[in-house]
């Protein structure tokens, strides 16, 4: 072949040490090479994290254009850098034998502040971001950009205790720090490690050329990894990992994580196939992860730049959060912690006649006390179906429920036996119960089974509903924000205290999550 084959190539020392390398392997094979640098937006652009450019491809656009525009002939990529689908009329030409594929740690004094809850993380990267956190969830996170050696000088300039890189990016120039820690646990970027080279699909004789350099094993592995990537739709602004590898029996091994971006939820698959029966690994490993609770997640990560719509002031779990309707943006904390009291064992040891419970908070702390075989209750009374439920799963028939306390106590001044009752509660419930029983001569034994905590956040002004389940959660709520939204509440007592400072309170029918959704969900079919 008597043509110059022109590689383009980033002008970063990392990238230029990547096109060498092919240049150095085509040369090998007798054919003449130059090299043609050209600078790319995330080079450019470095005050910014990469996943907040929302641009697919940032690191190969230009080369991109370079060659279709026939400026170069083939282009040399970091793998995990190229998008999972490629510009109309250039193709994937050939894949070098992987490097190293671990993150590692660089960090600066010791490693003692791994054992710390607090610790200064540096890194550009969502993925390695939220596996950190994840792992990690006290420490901090702070965003590093820039080539390897700026990158490096900046840990070095800063206070923080370490920052993650790329192990082979390290290693191929030869600048990997003496202080440094092989990140096992954390899964790598799909493709990490590997040189793609591309081409145009129209130019035969230069993909027949670079076919000579490509190495099997990791194209096969590359491929699932990106597979995997490409079924969850993922890119920059997903925090996924994936990482596939062949082993001496000669089966195909893939392991896939998908996480949110600050690292409170993590979803995992790992996969096994025969070589030649492994070509779906990669697709079946996402469509796991989606059936799971993947799908919402993405959708999350996807419209991470809509406006939250509604507000839970208690977590919700991933089959509530699909109970919204889709055009519903919704997030969720929760605005009160629980923490259970000690009681003293000769109060729960006695026989009671008559026990009364108002929420499960009560009846979940009652039983860090004691078994329920220890407990010698004759008569059961509570508020909520769900408290009914729990009391009846855990510790025994229930006498008498009803959906307020108000009207649980009404129906005990009329048949309760005898005048005494026994009443778990927290430190914050409302008085309604014992003062109606106590106006009425029946003498009320106060056992304070929890505390609750409050422990609320500012709400973003888009927000135009919050979700409330107890006084106790409006209480939360109003300590850092305003009551100019509606209040969706679980009950009436919830909606009483709610009246006194929204203008706008709506009940649900039955006083349980579902009802709660469902009341959101035909307030919105009505906009």
């Amino acid at each position: 072949m008597n043509r110059v084959i022109r590689i383009g190539t980033r002008d970063s020392e990392l990238a230029l040490w990547q096109a060498n390398t092919v240049k150095d392997q085509l040369e090998e094979l007798g054919h003449q090479v130059a090299l043609v640098p050209v600078k790319s937006t995330g080079d450019l652009v470095l005050d910014k994290p990469l996943y907040e450019l929302g641009i697919t491809g940032i690191f190969t656009k230009t080369l991109d254009v370079a060659m279709l525009n026939g400026d170069v002939d083939i282009a040399v990529h970091s793998m995990k850098d190229v998008p999972t689908m490629l510009p109309k009329g250039i193709v994937q030409a050939a894949v070098l034998k992987r490097a190293n594929y671990m993150d590692i740690l660089a960090f600066n004094k010791n490693e003692e502040f791994l054992g710390s809850p607090d610790g200064i993380i540096a890194t550009g990267s969502l993925r390695r971001k939220a596996q950190w956190l994840n792992r990690y969830p006290t420490h901090t996170v702070v965003d590093l950009r820039g080539n390897v050696n700026s990158r490096l000088q900046k840990l070095e300039d800063n206070d923080w205790n370490g920052a993650i890189f790329a192990a082979a990016g390290l290693e191929r120039i030869g600048l990997e720090p003496e202080n440094t820690i092989g990140l096992t646990w954390m899964v790598p970027a799909p493709a990490q490690g590997a040189i793609m080279v591309v081409a145009m699909e129209s130019d035969e004789e230069i993909r027949e050329i670079c076919e000579e350099l490509n190495h099997r094993e990791t194209e096969i592995c590359t491929k699932l990894e990106r597979d995997f990537l490409r079924e969850l739709e993922g890119g920059c602004s997903a925090p996924i990992g994936a990482l596939a590898y062949i082993d001496k029996d000669e089966k195909v091994n893939l392991k896939g994580v998908l996480l949110t971006v600050d690292g409170s939820k993590k979803l995992e698959a790992t996969l096994t196939a025969p070589l030649g029966k492994h070509e779906q690994l990669g697709i079946d490993a996402a469509k796991s992860i989606l059936s799971r609770g993947g799908k919402r997640l993405m959708n999350e990560l996807q419209g991470a730049n809509l406006k939250t719509t509604i507000f839970s002031t208690k977590k919700l779990t991933e089959a509530q959060l699909q109970k919204f309707k889709g055009t519903i943006k919704v997030d969720s904390e929760d605005f009160i912690k629980i923490s259970p009291n000690r009681i003293s064992p000769i109060v729960l040891k006695k026989k009671l006649k008559n026990v009364v419970f108002t929420s499960k908070n009560a009846v979940e702390s009652l039983l860090t006390n004691i078994s329920p075989a220890e407990l010698q209750f004759e008569n059961i009374y509570c508020v909520g179906r769900k408290t009914r439920r729990l009391l009846q799963k855990k510790i025994g028939k229930v006498t008498h429920f009803e959906n307020s306390a108000k009207d649980l106590a009404k129906h005990l001044v009329e048949y309760v036996e005898g005048t005494e009752v026994n009443y778990f509660h927290g430190n914050l419930s409302l008085e309604d119960l014992p003062s109606i029983l106590e106006e009425n001569k029946i003498t009320v034994n106060k056992i304070e089974a929890y505390r609750t905590k409050l422990s609320g956040k500012s709400i973003e002004n888009s927000v135009e509903g919050i979700l409330f389940y107890s006084p106790s959660t409006i209480e939360s709520y109003l300590l850092k924000n305003k009551p100019n939204k509606v209040a969706y509440c679980i009950g009436e007592t919830t909606a009483k205290e709610a009246r006194k400072h929204f203008k706008e309170v709506k009940v649900a029918k039955i006083p349980d999550m579902e009802s709660v959704i469902d009341l959101v969900n035909e307030d919105y079919n009505t906009k």
